[in-house]
């Protein structure tokens, strides 16, 4: 969540009268960064990952699991154990892979985020401490917590918003900021950005947000599903009347606060990128990856107490901080508003911004939504057209939180304007400007993946991410689609079982056209890029091997094909289909390499040791056997897990006693037990530097 600024937070009728003052100066305050900043070369690749942790508390006694709400708590003690750590620390000249992780608060009152104490470098070594950090992290946590409270990573906590006690204290389903029939105010971080948001958003958009998220018919459900839990009669508040008026839908589960959608935990990595044209590189060869890598590690099937027909958090939370108005939405005509929008603030994102190149224009192929006054504004300050497009569509939101204190500012030494709006578009991908006053350079997050139930997957991942980008930029690797597919993709991610049941776009041929010069000073990326094009793909019988060069003018529906998420990860080889009626051929599927297949390629042409490369692998496998379905998702497994308990009656109810069991089982999988036991389709096989809770 990174700093929380301290002041008095404006109520949404103040707040958009410095709307447009806020927009001015944050857009004054990125041309100084931009202007100080685009011709910053030779930063080295640093990245670090960002891990959610939800507090549990147990009750073995009434067989019950409950979220904690001692957030602060927790926190304050763990800043007081920093502090003395990075004095001994600096006292004792501790190298900074060793030095002591960070936490921050979140939004919930029951969750932690934790990063590592520094950022990683590109060196091998850094990349086989990442599971030791992460097992630290939590480590670290549970020592200044409760003996009954143990920190889990789970995306979604069952039965966040159920009947009865879901969180330690107990609070009843009410409070002035989100005016929730499910959630208490008190789940919220008391820290004043928070309420604040969460009653700005309902202010701005002028009812509370609804998610609606399919029920799974189970054998037991009733057919049609009309939530007996919603208490409709209710009249506490203008707004719930919403429900009633149509907001909660038939065979849904119904979800009326912030709390449901920014209470998920994920994983991020932010990477650190040598200039800004690298920063735009990678934004956009990693955005086509968003919905891969949120099918992949899909690990939301349960909401409020009911399973749910999906596998992914991505929509709740869209629909968590949606605050546009109706006419925003499309509703009604504009009158009071300035666009219709089509997304939330927190969606897929709508525009690729590199010059290089392979971006051909028709990849943007949805209609940009843009502030053209701030664009002419960046234009005219001399930002090309890409990057003033995308900040103009950024800055069409208004700012939700402003603090009286930060109206007035230095632009040319703050930047809380800027990322006042830029922070609250919550997207797949972020472009994140150096921050003003220091040596960081460009970076960019990938934003999409669902938190993992242990250490060792959520490594995985996050090596995995960092070891792909090397491989894009080492052979130059093109994942452009067009943006359409791109955001199909993401609705087809949240489907249940997506990652073996599903078919996504990507891109066929994945390696940048080569130019065959014969200049004695061709470049040596080029010879890299056509060397591992050639490599990755298979020889036929005669030994041959397939083009390394596109035709420049293919036409773009050429470019990309329906995969599974196996044949983007594992790869494909190349096979005929014949047309039942005719003997004649009537398509050609191209061969693919797979993901795996390209990392691994990367690691090949450098000097790694057998035991490092062993350790790799092993995170590698878990990626290739989740995408081939030898091993669950951890949406698969949570459902069958519920599915298989004595005590579940095939109604769709989580009920108390099979979420106590669950998560109790979710916290043994997190100290390395049970792995070929419980959760032997989850991690079967796999071993792990696993987390021992001391």
């Amino acid at each position: 969540m990174g700093l929380l600024s301290l002041g008095t937070p404006l109520p949404w009728k103040e707040v958009q009268k410095h709307s447009d003052h806020v927009r001015q100066h944050g857009i004054q305050q990125f041309l100084h960064i931009w202007k100080n900043t685009k011709d910053k070369r030779g930063n080295s690749l640093l990245w670090g990952d960002e891990v959610e942790y939800m507090v549990v508390s147990y009750d073995d006694e009434n067989k019950s699991a409950l979220l904690s709400l001692r957030q602060a708590e927790i926190l304050m003690a763990l800043e007081e154990n920093e502090t003395r750590q990075r004095k001994i620390e600096d006292e004792l000249g501790i190298g900074s892979g060793q030095r002591i992780p960070t936490f921050h608060p979140e939004y919930g009152r029951y969750m932690l985020e934790a990063t590592p104490g520094y950022p990683y470098t590109a060196s091998l070594e850094d990349l086989l401490n990442v599971e030791l950090n992460m097992n630290r992290r939590r480590e670290i946590a549970k020592q200044h917590m409760l003996p009954h409270e143990f920190p889990i990573t789970l995306t979604s906590f069952p039965r966040l918003g159920a009947p009865g006690q879901f969180t330690d204290p107990y609070y009843p389903p009410t409070g002035n900021a989100s005016r929730s029939f499910f959630l208490p105010d008190e789940l919220i971080n008391p820290h004043a950005r928070f309420p604040t948001l969460t009653a700005n958003i309902r202010e701005r958009r002028g009812s509370k947000v609804a998610m609606n998220v399919p029920i799974f018919k189970d054998k037991n459900t009733p057919t049609p599903f009309i939530d007996p839990t919603i208490p409709y009669d209710r009249n506490l508040y203008p707004e719930d009347a919403n429900a009633r008026d149509g907001a909660a839908k038939p065979d849904h589960i119904y979800m009326d606060s912030m709390g449901f959608g920014m209470g998920c935990c994920c994983l991020q990595i932010t990477f650190q990128a040598t200039d800004i044209d690298e920063a735009r590189r990678l934004y956009d060869q990693l955005a086509p990856l968003g919905p891969i890598f949120l099918a992949l590690t899909a690990a939301s099937p349960a909401w409020r107490g009911y399973l749910s027909d999906q596998d992914c958090r991505w929509n709740v939370i869209a629909g968590s901080v949606d605050d546009r108005t109706e006419e925003e939405r499309g509703l009604k005509p504009l009158k009071h508003q300035r666009f219709v929008i089509p997304k939330s603030r927190y969606d897929s994102i709508d525009y690729y911004i590199s010059q290089s190149p392979e971006c051909r224009p028709e990849y943007n192929d949805i209609e940009l939504v843009k502030d053209d006054k701030i664009k002419s504004t960046l234009t005219d300050a001399g930002v090309d057209e890409k990057l003033a497009n995308h900040y103009a569509h950024l800055f069409i939101r208004d700012p939700i939180v402003v603090f009286s204190e930060l109206i007035d500012q230095d632009d040319t030494t703050s930047s809380d304007h800027f990322e006042n709006i830029q922070s609250t578009n919550w997207q797949t991908m972020r472009f994140k400007p150096p921050p003003p006053g220091t040596d960081i350079g460009w970076r960019v997050e990938f934003r999409s993946m669902e938190i993992q139930i242990t250490d060792f997957e959520n490594a995985a991942f996050a090596i995995f991410i960092v070891l792909l980008t090397r491989a894009i930029l080492s052979f130059k690797l093109n994942f452009y689609i067009p943006i359409s597919k791109v955001d199909r993709n993401m609705q087809v991610a949240h489907r249940r079982d997506a990652v073996t049941d599903e078919k996504f776009y990507f891109r066929k041929d994945i390696f940048a056209p080569v130019c065959h010069s014969h200049d004695a000073q061709s470049t040596g990326s080029e010879t890299a890029s056509e060397d591992a094009s050639t490599s990755l793909y298979s020889s036929d019988a005669n030994g041959s091997t397939d083009s390394v060069v596109s035709p420049p003018a293919k036409p773009v529906e050429d470019e990309y094909d329906l995969f599974t998420i196996d044949e983007i990860i594992n790869g494909r080889k190349r096979k005929t289909t014949t047309n039942e009626s005719s003997s004649d051929v009537e398509d050609e599927m191209d061969q693919f390499p797979g993901l795996v297949k390209l990392v691994q390629s990367y690691l090949d042409s450098m000097s790694v040791d057998v035991e490092t490369r062993c350790t790799l692998n092993e995170y590698l496998d878990l990626i290739s056997k989740r995408a081939s379905g030898e091993l669950y998702t951890a949406a698969r497994w949570i459902r069958e897990f519920i599915r298989g308990h004595p005590k579940y009656q095939f109604d769709s109810v989580v009920g108390s006693v099979v979420n106590y069991d669950l998560i109790k089982t979710v916290g043994q999988l997190t100290v390395g037990n049970e792995w070929d036991g419980a959760g032997e389709k989850l991690l079967g096989g796999m071993t792990g530097k696993r987390y021992r809770s001391s």
